[in-house]
This record gives structure tokens, sequence and C-alpha cells, in this order.
């Protein structure tokens, strides 16, 4: 007979969400990890969670927290800070990015950031940003990405951070060569500059302008010019934030003739509109995101997308700016023309609550797909599974306990993070973390963060199967293998 493991912690009587079902278990945790399901032995420390549901810690996959600016400065949002925001809602690692400086190495910005991940509360690793796809830099990226970085973040607009094709096919093939991942930005740069030039000359400047600036057309074409060069290349890639049904018909489209590629949407794309950014003065600042926020009946069309499987990670795309202050949303004034006023909302904290409430409770999804979209298939898509993302045997022991009748409202000091507000304040949320366990710790209980900073630790990636490029190019020709 084989000797009992000994536990360090049972979480008994919860209703167990993983990727695969729901059923009533209990949870059997050593050494960070978790060893047994089912009926388990005694522990060291019980916990009765009775009437609670337990799923995996949620995996943001997408959301800026201390990225390093030029300067060796950083953002408002630190791996500290956000990471306490992400354990009061339920989420337990995070991939933020590192920023090409100018004048710095990509080497010099993985070191940086590496220290400032010290700090971290929750399991972190990275993305690498590439706005300037020189010989020198590509000739870096595969240091950084044999460091355990495994994907690279390209932008196809923003005048700072925007890639032209020709520079995103470097991207492409360096990415293909090394085995990485590669996160696009979908948006035409040159459509959004001509009409932000017409729109200003016309008298329109005020926050909701920033929609119209830049409508669904715009994000649908740079999505279908992406999806063709990935294809071209033979390079996996996942469309960041998608906003509308519109453009994941581009993503499904291209699935459907065997192209790997993966869309993601976020909260903000469930619950804003279009009509939030249309408030008076610059109160609509704080609402700006790009891709911006549609209409409600764009809601409808991506859940849609997710129930069909178009789009199957949900990330917060946390990119948190103060509303007040030198560096806030509203520093340049009340006369603050829309292409003036930084984009990004908060929103690591809020992420795993929303899709709670707004799928599960609401009846738009079920439980174990709940999973899927925030913890198991993030995991998998950037090389973090089978350590994270589902209650399984062996995963670190990343899990929530949840009540699902809870109500609660969301105001800013509830996120804890460490900006001046949260677009999502005064929504009601039915179904609440409770606790949150780090790799067996308990790191959140009833809103009280007890994970210190350091409880963190740095994620690296290995090569991995959704990583690998496809054989499937034009041709046969795998022109990026050529020399």
């Amino acid at each position: 007979m084989p000797t009992p493991i000994p536990l360090d912690l049972a979480i008994r009587n919860a209703t167990v969400a993983s990727s695969q079902g729901v059923a009533r278990m209990d949870i059997g945790v050593a050494g960070g990890r978790i060893v047994q399901l089912g009926v388990v032995g005694p522990a060291e420390e019980e916990v009765d969670a009775t009437g609670l549901i337990a799923t995996p810690g949620g995996v943001d996959t997408h959301c800026h927290l201390d990225q390093v600016e030029p300067g060796m400065g950083n953002g408002a949002e630190t791996l500290a800070t956000g990471g306490r925001s992400a354990l009061a809602g339920g989420t337990t690692s995070a991939v933020s990015f590192l920023a090409q400086i100018p004048d710095h190495s990509l080497s010099a910005v993985f070191d940086e950031s590496m220290r400032r991940g010290e700090a971290a509360r929750i399991d972190y690793s990275f993305h690498q940003i590439i706005t300037e796809a020189t010989p020198e830099i590509m000739a870096e990226v595969p240091q950084i990405i044999e460091r355990g970085i495994r994907s690279l973040k390209a932008f196809l607009t923003y005048d700072d951070a925007r890639l032209n094709d020709a520079e995103f096919l470097e991207v492409l093939e360096t990415a293909r060569r090394s085995g990485a991942m590669v996160a696009v930005h979908c948006e035409n740069y040159h459509a959004i500059a001509w009409l932000t030039k017409k729109l200003l000359a016309d008298g329109r400047s005020s926050p909701k302008y920033h929609a119209w600036s830049r409508p669904k057309v715009v994000e649908r074409e740079a999505t279908y010019r992406a999806i063709c060069l990935a294809e071209l290349v033979g390079t996996p890639i996942q469309i960041f934030h998608v906003s509308c049904a519109e453009v994941a018909e581009e993503i499904a489209r291209a699935q459907a003739r065997g192209v790997k590629v993966w869309g993601e949407t976020c909260p903000q794309y469930l619950v804003l509109s279009e009509a939030d950014m249309d408030r008076p003065g610059l109160e609509g600042a704080g609402f700006m995101c790009s891709p911006s926020p549609r209409t409600v009946e764009d809601q409808a069309g991506l859940w849609d997308m997710i129930r069909r499987g178009v789009i199957d990670v949900i990330s917060s795309d946390h990119s948190a700016f103060n509303l007040e202050g030198s560096q806030g949303k509203k520093s340049g004034g009340p006369d603050t023309p829309f292409s003036k006023i930084p984009n990004g909302v908060p929103g690591v904290g809020a992420r795993m609550p929303l899709v709670f409430s707004e799928g599960v409770s609401k009846g738009r999804i079920t439980l174990d797909h709940f999973v899927r979209l925030t913890a198991t298939n993030p995991a998998k898509l950037y090389g973090l599974a089978p350590r994270k993302g589902d209650i399984s045997i062996g995963s670190d022991a990343d899990i929530v306990l949840w009540d699902a009748e809870r109500e609660v409202t969301l105001d800013s000091a509830l996120m804890q993070h460490a900006v001046d507000y949260s677009p999502y304040e005064g929504l009601t949320v039915k179904g609440w973390p409770v606790a949150t366990y780090l790799r067996g710790t308990l790191a959140m209980r009833d809103g009280a963060v007890l994970a210190p900073e350091g409880a963190g630790m740095f994620l690296p990636r290995d090569r991995y199967p959704l990583g690998a490029p496809s054989d499937t190019v034009p041709n046969g020709f795998k022109a990026a293998e050529i020399p």
C-alpha cells in the first residue's frame, strides 16, 4: 500500500471548476502543488469550502505592470501594487511587457524588469515589445527568448510604437526561427491619423470622438493584414483586444484555413461602450482605450464569438493612468483634444469578477468555460501550462474560492490598485472571490491581501506546442528559414 502523501492544505467540500468540468470534491496540496483531488487525506491546514466554488487562479496574459519607460522610469502601476489588485480579484499570474527603450539594449530593460519583479506579489512573465525592428535589435531578440520570454508584441499603430509591414515581417521571421508567439495590436495607423486630422479640423475634439477616430473598419483591416502576413511566414499569432464580432470574423475565417491565430478580448469591450466617453468635459477620458469600446449591440456579438470559441481568452489589458496629476489623463487641461489624452484603462483586479458576473451569473457561459477563458487558455497559449491555469494533479496550487451569490458594487478602493479611478465604478457584479491561494499559500481573504511584496516569482517559458511555427506556408516555401 503506498504511503499517504502528507498534505499542507486540504480544501474540502468545494464545487471545483476546472477546464474539464465541474464536480464536488476536495483538493489536496503539498509543496505548493495540487497532489490529490477527490477524497483527500488529513492536512496541516483544513479549509471547509462548503457552498463555495473553487477555480484555478486567473492567468492574465495582457497587462502593463511596472513596464519600464524611457529614462528607466515606470508607469502608475507596479508589480507590487498591480499584484495586490490582481490577488484581490482572483488573478495569481500575469504576463507584463518588456519595452524597447531608445539607447538601451533589450537585455538592460530585461534586467531592470527582473529587478522590479523582486517586489511582485503574483507570479509573472513578460512579452518583449518590438517598436523598431533594426538589425541590431532583431539580433538580440533570440537571446531574450532564450532567457524565458517566448512571446513578442507588435503594434500596427501609435506614433512611437508602430511597425510597418516590412518590420512586422522581420518580427514574424525572428519569432518563427526562435519558437515564439507574436501578439499584435491591430489598428491601421494611417487611417486613424487621417480621421483624427479631419475630426480636429471640424472641431470634434472631445473624448467621444476617440471612437470616431478608430472605427471598426480600421481594426478589421489591420487584423486581416496581420493574419495574412503571419500566414505567409507561418508564425503563430494572437490578436489582442478584439473589440467586435466583425474583427473576430477575420480570425474565424483564418482559423478555418488552418492558420495558427487566436483571438483575445477584454472586459472593457463587454461592459463599456462608446457612450461612456460622451460625458461632460473630460470625464469621458477615463474610458478611453484602444481599440475603442464599441456599442451595446457589439457586446452581444462578442459574447457570441466567445461561445463559438473564436475568442478564447479574456485578459484585462490593464494599462493604468491616473485621471489627475501631472501624468494623468486630464493633465493637459479641459480643452485637451482626444488625440493628446493617454489611452488605457485599469482592470487587472476587475477582470475575473466581471467575467464571472457577466458570463456565468447571467448564463452566457458555463463555469468550466469561464475557467478556460480566464486561466487555462491563456496559460496554454503562452507556455505557462500545465503548471498554471487549471485545477489538476501536478499544477501549482493557485486556487480561488468564490461566493457565487455575493453581490458587490465595484469602486476604485475595492480594486486596491495604485491609480485614482476605475472605469467600472458603480457596476454591480454577482459572484465574488473570497479567498485566493498562490502556490498553496493564502494570499487574499475577504478582501485583505496577505501576500507580501516578493511573494511572486518569475515564470520562464520554454518552447511549447502552440508557439511552434506552422508547416503550412504558401507553396511550401519556408522563406523565413532562408538566411
